[in-house]
């Protein structure tokens, strides 16, 4: 029997190793071993040195602890030492080693870099592949002039985003120079089927707060990249739906924003708590009864179609989203088990529907995650592109 092709997904898991990463890495990773590729993950430290522990909640830390999550959690979904990671200022390799890396790496034929991360040496034969992962921002970035993000563009023959509406008329994203094709976020759907939720389960979500550095500023907008200004919107939300609502987001940060949500009726916990493990992650998925989240400001006024992983493991999972319109409710159906709503009081009805028919939109949930977002669906699509 013929060795199998060899793909490389080269990306961020040990750096930050919190379980929105792990299950993004994992759903590629072995999305592609679906395909029938021999696929390893690659990552080090020589764009980005700095690794956070959300253990001790430094940075910079110490890789130790991001390597062995990463370690585990390969290991518990049977891909071994299926990776390596390097860092690069003590020169210390995890899992495969570097001559080992470097001969797997020659003789691979697909590299897919998922966000301008981590730049994979000793490519020699192999097609490489960007995966846009922030959409808008990316774009933008290259328009006002990021000569190192071109460079690293460059160096890949196709590009894709799951901005899947950039390019298309109604969506003003500047292209930068590179043509995008669409893709979206690949989900392995059978690792999320479980029971269904009890009747009192909050809608929940995880996230951060509050980003200000990632703003894009043009001459005459500014998009923004945080979710708080979108959240402020519906902070009445409590009173009009029937809860509860939990927030595994980083409000602590921020007293006064902590204090009016609570008194507005939100609960909130540490999102670290949640994430730290990609294991206890899917677990706070699990006792959810779904979704409610905003989206960035710069995604829903783009209208890039942008579509959250986290939230096509919610639905994966059978649990309803209800979610801000980017675009993506012109691709995806709407109405039931997913709702692209952008007034309080339509979040309202939409989360009062699902509550009084909750069978029926996770069903419609976990359909929506097995047609469109089923990682051999997605990466076999994205493969035909090449």
């Amino acid at each position: 029997m013929p060795a199998r092709d060899i793909a490389i997904v080269a990306g961020y898991f040990a750096r930050c190793p919190l379980g929105g990463y792990a299950w993004q890495v994992l759903h590629y990773v072995l999305g592609f071993e679906e395909l029938g590729f021999e696929t390893y993950f690659y990552e080090d430290t020589a764009l980005y040195p700095d690794c956070f522990d959300p253990v001790s909640r430094n940075v910079p830390a110490p890789c130790d602890r991001g390597v062995d999550t990463l370690g585990k959690f390969f290991s518990a979904h049977g891909l071994g030492e299926r990776w390596s990671f390097w860092e690069a200022s003590t020169d210390r390799w995890f899992g495969r080693d570097s001559e080992t890396m470097r001969s797997v790496v020659q003789s691979a034929r697909l590299v897919v870099t998922l966000a301008p991360v981590t730049r994979l040496p000793w490519v020699t034969k192999a097609l490489r592949v960007f995966i846009d992962l922030d959409p808008g921002y990316t774009q933008f970035r290259l328009v006002q002039g990021d000569s190192v993000l071109r460079e690293f563009l460059n160096e890949h023959q196709r590009h894709f985003s799951i901005g899947e509406r950039i390019g298309r008329p109604s969506c003003t994203v500047p292209p930068g120079g590179f043509e995008w094709l669409p893709t979206r976020q690949p989900i392995i759907t059978r690792l999320w089927k479980t029971d269904p939720p009890s009747p009192d389960a909050p809608f929940t979500t995880v996230g951060r707060w509050h980003e200000e550095r990632r703003d894009v500023v043009t001459p005459d907008q500014r998009y923004g990249w945080s979710k708080r200004e979108e959240w402020q919107r519906f902070l009445h939300l409590p009173r009009l739906a029937p809860g509860p609502f939990l927030l595994a987001m980083d409000v602590a940060k921020y007293p006064h924003d902590y204090d009016l949500l609570r008194r507005h009726g939100w609960e909130i916990v540490d999102p670290l708590l949640i994430s730290a493990d990609p294991f206890r992650y899917r677990q706070f998925l699990w006792t959810s009864a779904g979704e409610f989240t905003t989206a960035k400001d710069l995604n829903v006024r783009l209208r890039t179609g942008w579509f959250s992983d986290r939230s096509a493991c919610y639905l994966a999972a059978g649990r309803p989203v209800v979610t801000q319109p980017t675009g993506f409710e012109e691709l995806y159906p709407v109405g039931r088990g997913l709702f692209a709503v952008d007034t309080p009081e339509a979040v309202a009805k939409a989360i009062g529907d699902i509550r009084s028919a909750p069978a029926e939109h996770s069903r419609a949930a976990a359909e929506i995650a097995a047609q469109y977002f089923e990682a051999q669906s997605v990466l076999q699509e994205l493969v035909s592109r090449l």
